[in-house]
C-alpha cells in the first residue's frame, strides 16, 4: 500500500496515459498504475474525486447480508443514518434480491458460501455530533477506511467516521461506488484494498437549479433528481417554483396566487412542499426556493389582477402599490414555515421597466417619489429584501442587482452571477458572497455545452486573495425549464451537472491541472453509467448535443 494523491493521480496520467481511453486505479510494485481500458477485470472509479485516498491491490467481498453499526453521541437512532445505509444497501446489493421465482438469492447465495467467508460483514459509522440541522457550511468530511482480515478468525473493517450524519453520507456514497458486482462469482467486491480515504468538499454551496414554472415537474420527478444529486455530493436544490409563465404553489395566506398555474393538476400542495424538503434532508441536500421579483410575476395576477400595473402591461409587479409588497410578505411568511435553508432566492434579474414609465398611475407615482424608473427598481429589490431579512432570512439575486447598484444591496446579499464573466470577482471586492452559475458554462439548457467546458470553468477564476476566495461560497449548474420537462430533464441535467459537481468538490489541483479533462474522462463515463445502473437517464457522454439518445449500438462506456 502506498500514498496516493490526486495530484500524483494527475502527474502519472499526464506523463503516460493521457491517450488512452479508461481509468483503472491499478498498483503494482511500484508507484506508477497500469492503464486499461474499460473491461479491465478490477477498475475501481469514484466520483467526485477525494480529496486524499491510500489504496493498495487486494479484492474483498461484502456479505450482502451487511449490517449496521451506529456509534454516535445520539444512540443509533438517526433516521437520516438509518434510511442512508439501507438506501444505499439496496443500491450496492441489488443483484442479490429475489430472483422472483419463489426463493431469495440472497439466502440462496449464503446456503453456498459460508457466510464466515466473506471480509466485510459489518458497515461500522461513527459520528461526533447529534445535531442534525442542515445549514449551509455543515461539515460534511469524512474519512472512509476498508481493510480486509488480517487473520482467518478477525473481520475485515469497514468503517465510516464524521463529525455530522451528513458526511457520514456522503462516506456512504463513495462506499457504494467502491463496491461493485462480480458476475462470476454473483458477490460484491472491493478491489484495490485496502482503502483509506480522506474527503471534504471544496466549496460548501454545490447546487442544481430546476424550473418548475416553464414545465411542471411531477412531485415523483423532482423526488428523482434529488435522489440522483446525492449520487454527485450536491447538496442544495435551488427550486425555482415561480416565473412568468406559472405560479404553480400553494399559499395559503393568498390562495389565489395558484390559480396562475398551468392547470389544476399542475400544483404543489404546502404538503407537497414539505416533503421534498424532508425527502432531501434525508439526502443531505438543502432546497432554497426563489421568488423572481420584479420583473418575473406575471403569473401572480391572475388570481390578483391589482398587482399588475394594468391588464395589458403585467411585469414588472406594481411598484407604486402597498397590496404588492404585501403579497410578498406574505408568501414569504408561508414559505418560511416550509423552507428551513438560511437562504432565499429573490431573483431580481431581466427587469424591463417599461410598464412603470408608461403606466399612467404608476409614472405618477414616480414622479410624486421624485425617482427614475431606474430607481423604482432598486427601491422594489431593497424593499423586497427588507421583508427577507426581517423573516431570518439570507437574500440571494441575479447579477443585475449588483451590476445596477452594487453599493446599495444589503451587506448579508448573496449574489448570484449568471450573465458575464467577472462578477463574482467584482461582488468578492465589495465584500459580498457570490455564487457562480455562469450561462456560458454552467447552463444545461444549453445544448451545445460540451462537459469538458462544465467541468473546466472555476468559481474562483480572477480573485487572488484568500479572503476574497472565501466570499465565493460555491456554485450551481442551471437547468432552466423552457424546453425541459419530464420527459427529458433529467437527460438534460445529467451527465454534464457531474462535471460541475466534482469542481465544487474536489481540490483545485485535482480538478485544474494541465490535461486535466483528459484523465478525468474515463471516470465521467463510468459516472455516466453508474447513473443508468442506477436508473437515472443520464444521455451518452460523447454526442455533440446534450440529452440526445445514442447514435449507434455500442457499450454504454464507449458513449
Amino acid at each position: 500500500m502506498f500514498l496516493y494523491t490526486p495530484k500524483l493521480f494527475l502527474f502519472i496520467f499526464h506523463i503516460l496515459f493521457v491517450s488512452q481511453s479508461s481509468l483503472a486505479l491499478e498498483p503494482n510494485n511500484s508507484t506508477t498504475q497500469k492503464h486499461h481500458v474499460h473491461d479491465s477485470s478490477s477498475p475501481t472509479y469514484i466520483w467526485p474525486l477525494p480529496a486524499k485516498f491510500n489504496f493498495g491491490d487486494e479484492t474483498i467481498s461484502v456479505n450482502p447480508s451487511l449490517t449496521l453499526s451506529i456509534v454516535s453521541k445520539g444512540g443509533d437512532n438517526s433516521e437520516i443514518l438509518t434510511n442512508g445505509f439501507f438506501r444505499y444497501r439496496e443500491i450496492i446489493f441489488k443483484h442479490c434480491r429475489s430472483n422472483g421465482f419463489g426463493f431469495d438469492r440472497r439466502s440462496l447465495r449464503e446456503k453456498l458460501v459460508s457466510v464466515s467467508s466473506y471480509d466485510i460483514q459489518q458497515l461500522k459509522i461513527i459520528v461526533h455530533s447529534d445535531n442534525e440541522e442542515l445549514q449551509l457550511g455543515v461539515d460534511e468530511s469524512y474519512t472512509l477506511k476498508v481493510s480486509k482480515p488480517k487473520r482467518k478468525s478477525i473481520l475485515g473493517e469497514a468503517i465510516i467516521e464524521a463529525n455530522t450524519v451528513y458526511g457520514a453520507l456522503r462516506g456512504l456514497e463513495t462506499f457504494s461506488q467502491l463496491c461493485s458486482f462480480d458476475y462470476a462469482t454473483k458477490t460484491v467486491q472491493i478491489h484495490k484494498a485496502p482503502w483509506s480515504i480522506q474527503d471534504k468538499p471544496r466549496f460548501s454551496y454545490r447546487g442544481l437549479m430546476i424550473d418548475t414554472s416553464r414545465h411542471y415537474l411531477p412531485i415523483d420527478v423532482i423526488k428523482q433528481i434529488i435522489e440522483s444529486m446525492s449520487y454527485a455530493k450536491f447538496n442544495v436544490l435551488h427550486w425555482h417554483i415561480i416565473d412568468e409563465q406559472s405560479f404553480p404553489l400553494e399559499i395559503p395566506k393568498y390562495p389565489n396566487l395558484w390559480n396562475g398555474s398551468y392547470s389544476k393538476w399542475e400544483r404543489y400542495t404546502v404538503e407537497d412542499a414539505y416533503e421534498i424538503v424532508k425527502f432531501a434532508k434525508m439526502r443531505g441536500i438543502n432546497v432554497m426556493a426563489e421568488v423572481d421579483v420584479p420583473g418575473h410575476g406575471e403569473s401572480w395576477g391572475v388570481g390578483y389582477p391589482e398587482i399588475w400595473p394594468s391588464p395589458s402591461c403585467r411585469e414588472p409587479l406594481d411598484v407604486s402599490k402597498t397590496f404588492t409588497f404585501d403579497v410578498i410578505s406574505g408568501i414569504l411568511s408561508d414559505m418560511r414555515k416550509i423552507f428551513p435553508f438560511e437562504l432565499f432566492h429573490l431573483g431580481g434579474d431581466e427587469v424591463n421597466t417599461t410598464c412603470w414609465r408608461e403606466t399612467p398611475h404608476v409614472k405618477e407615482w414616480l414622479q410624486n417619489h421624485n425617482m427614475t424608473a431606474k430607481d423604482a427598481y432598486e427601491y422594489f429589490v431593497l424593499k423586497a429584501q427588507d421583508i427577507a431579512i426581517s423573516k431570518n432570512w439570507t437574500p440571494v439575486n441575479w447579477e443585475e442587482t449588483f451590476n445596477t447598484f452594487p453599493t446599495k444591496l444589503h451587506p448579508q446579499t448573496i449574489v448570484h452571477n449568471w450573465l458575464v464573466n467577472g462578477v463574482c470577482a467584482k461582488a468578492v471586492e465589495n465584500g459580498l458572497r457570490c455564487i457562480f452559475s455562469n450561462q456560458a458554462y454552467w447552463y444545461l439548457d444549453h445544448l451545445d455545452l460540451p462537459w469538458y467546458k462544465v467541468y473546466t470553468a472555476d468559481p474562483l477564476e480572477g480573485i487572488d486573495t484568500d479572503s476574497e476566495k472565501e466570499l465565493v461560497i460555491g456554485g450551481e449548474v442551471c437547468m432552466w425549464g423552457e424546453t425541459a420537462d419530464t420527459s427529458d430533464v433529467q437527460q438534460t441535467i445529467w451527465p454534464r451537472a457531474a462535471a460541475a459537481a466534482e469542481r465544487l468538490w474536489s481540490p483545485s489541483h485535482s480538478t485544474s491541472a494541465e490535461n486535466s479533462t483528459e484523465t478525468a474522462f474515463p471516470r465521467f463515463k463510468h459516472f455516466r453509467c453508474l447513473l443508468n445502473r442506477r436508473g437515472v437517464a443520464a444521455a451518452p457522454v460523447t454526442n455533440f448535443y446534450a440529452r440526445r439518445a445514442p447514435e449507434e449500438p455500442g457499450s454504454c462506456y464507449d458513449q
